[in-house]
């Protein structure tokens, strides 16, 4: 059973009125750029030094997780961590190296209600995500917990893959992974192993979905990509539903030396 498109309900997006409601909005709150607060001439647009301090991830790179090398190996060659323990996913794709400014735009969406800056984040993500998102896929995105999904009032992984999906044509799956059990949030945990621990067990695929998933490649979808386990737990729960193969793609990962997440 193929889908053409499930679920789109969960996404949101704030509207502003018409066009001469914008420009008075422009004109008592003048826009700025979401990363250095410059004066910037329309909503959404990075100044030169909001651009400079992003660090867009490009080749070469981990044929697995997506971290960056310093130095071109050849195709295909994964990093150390990943021939040591491979993930539950097959590639992962990040648009951005995890430092300040791409933590603010996390912050911003997570905590802030940025929705605006939903669309932008998306096209990057769908620029970063070019190798895996093939023709066929299904969209689906690490879900919260419903407890902090309550207390946050949206899934921020939620929009970033209602948005990828608009915006690329891919079908979505909104609910499919659910997430039953609540866990710690992985920022206070430290270790890999015990990030590892924190999540194993947490995710599952809801029984209606299932015929969805069987067979199927799908591409989870999240902010963040610190360690992997998060995402490597979701995939490994699609995988022992049925799905064929599974992706992750990423606003940002963190890359050592550029910084934590949060």
């Amino acid at each position: 059973m193929k889908p053409q498109f499930i679920d789109h309900a969960a996404y949101r997006q704030r509207q502003i009125g018409g066009g001469l409601s914008e420009k008075i909005l422009n004109l008592l709150m003048p826009p700025q750029c979401p990363v250095t607060g410059e004066a910037v001439i329309a909503p959404g647009v990075l100044s030169p030094k909001g651009w400079a301090a992003l660090h867009f991830i490009e080749a070469p790179f981990c044929d697995h997780c997506g971290v960056p090398y310093s130095t071109d190996y050849g195709e295909g060659v994964l990093c150390p961590s990943c021939i040591a323990d491979p993930p539950s996913f097959i590639a992962a794709r990040a648009a951005l190296s995890y430092n300040n400014a791409a933590g603010k735009f996390v912050s911003d969406l997570k905590f802030n209600d940025r929705l605006d800056q939903v669309a932008m984040l998306a096209r990057w993500m769908i620029r970063a995500g070019g190798d895996v998102l093939k023709p066929g896929a299904i969209i689906a995105p690490v879900p919260l917990h419903w407890r902090r999904l309550a207390a946050r009032r949206f899934n921020q992984s939620g929009l970033l893959a209602a948005e990828i999906a608009k915006q690329s044509g891919f079908a979505l799956l909104q609910r499919a992974v659910h997430r039953h059990r609540a866990t710690p949030p992985q920022r206070e945990i430290l270790s890999v192993s015990a990030r590892r621990r924190n999540v194993m067990g947490a995710f599952q695929v809801k029984q209606k979905f299932v015929p969805y998933v069987r067979g199927a490649h799908v591409i989870l979808i999240d902010d963040v990509l610190t360690t992997g386990a998060t995402i490597s737990a979701a995939a490994g729960a699609l995988r022992r539903a049925g799905a064929d193969r599974v992706d992750a793609l990423v606003l940002a990962r963190v890359v050592k030396g550029g910084g934590g997440a949060i």
